[in-house]
């Protein structure tokens, strides 16, 4: 399972499956591979601002 990683500031969720590619992440990059520098695309919020976040199955 793909564990994807909610921002707490903002609610912006970051999906391994696509990355964050307006900022050089590629698709395939987990949360824990991102470097230290990166931050929130929405709000600018650092790493330590998400947590993890489980869709809930309908």
């Amino acid at each position: 399972m793909i564990v994807k990683w909610q921002c707490t500031v903002c609610g912006y969720i970051y999906d391994p499956e696509f990355g964050d590619p307006d900022n050089g992440v590629q698709s395939g990059t987990s949360f824990e591979d991102l470097p230290d520098s990166w931050v929130c695309p929405e709000c600018g919020a650092e790493k330590d601002q998400f947590e993890p976040f489980t869709e809930e199955e309908e």
